[in-house]
């Protein structure tokens, strides 16, 4: 289990190919495609539990990602390209079986996005974040919605010195924090 630590920051396509120029260095680029999921009843969104499959190029990873105190969520991955095969796995890994019980009733996709990644690891002082430049579309039924957002994910070291690396990035780019994930923009897309 890992707890994740991001910051995500709303931008336009063509601020993120100057943050991409402005910072030179080793990118990687992903096609990724995202699928979320719940139960019929919406069960694990009553729990704020996000249960998502993600193809990121030729991988497929599906996590399970739950509460973890303030400000982080923890989350539980494994490498399989069935969700339903990944349920026994996650619950081994998060060390219950509620989400085994929950999905009984079955699954449903509930939303979605598909977007181009692009990364790389940065280093200030001793702590490493990630740099993902990602633009795509979220989905939802029918619905596309195209976004650009920069995110800050902590890789090692200290969050504050990764707020102030994000707080740092979003004056100098005039970027506004996007509080909502990609989960939540895409299900809030099927209700405009």
């Amino acid at each position: 289990m890992a707890v994740e630590y991001e910051l995500k920051y709303r931008a336009t396509p063509e601020v993120l190919e100057r943050i991409q120029a402005d910072f030179p260095g080793n990118y990687t680029v992903t096609e990724m495609t995202t699928t979320y999921y719940d139960t019929p009843g919406g069960d694990l969104a009553k729990l704020f539990w996000t249960l998502r499959h993600r193809r990121e190029g030729d991988k497929h990873i599906c996590t399970l990602k739950t509460p973890a105190g303030i400000d982080g969520r923890s989350e539980y991955e494994w490498s399989c390209e069935s969700i339903h095969e990944a349920i026994p796995h996650l619950c081994r890994l998060s060390g219950s079986n509620a989400l085994a019980q929950l999905v009984e009733r079955g699954l449903v996709e509930t939303c979605g996005a598909r977007f181009t990644r692009t990364a790389r690891a940065f280093t200030a002082g001793c702590t490493t974040t990630e740099l993902a430049l990602d633009q795509g579309v979220l989905i939802n039924g029918e619905k596309e919605e195209p976004f650009a957002e920069l995110e800050v994910e902590l890789k090692r070291g200290f969050r504050e010195e990764a707020d102030i690396i994000g707080l740092l990035l979003s004056q100098a780019y005039g970027l506004e924090v996007e509080n909502k994930s990609k989960f939540q923009r895409s299900k809030e897309l099927g209700a405009k």
